[in-house]
């Protein structure tokens, strides 16, 4: 298979190669199969979190919502802290 990018990826890739040593190719083959598996964990996840939806499992809720809750934690965090802080 042949596989191409652009120069600037492809200087990237022999200055890497040049400073470990390592075959072009090798680091090549490597950042690939690392993608590739973490793009299929990414994939299973979203799969999962919207069957879980699709199903009922899970609820969804409003944005502002959502926001607002994060807001409110936080700020309690931020309190503790200062609380804390004071201790």
């Amino acid at each position: 298979m042949e596989v191409h990018v652009k120069r600037e990826t492809e200087s990237r890739l022999h200055e890497l190669a040049a400073q470990t040593g390592r075959p072009a190719d090798d680091l090549l083959e490597d950042a690939i199969a690392a993608y590739l598996q973490e793009l299929t964990q990414v994939r299973e996840t979203l799969d999962t979190r919207y069957n879980d939806f699709k199903s009922g499992q899970v609820q969804s809720i409003d944005g502002e919502e959502a926001l607002a809750r994060l807001r409110r934690k936080s700020a309690d965090r931020t309190s503790e802290d200062r609380q804390a802080s004071r201790s």
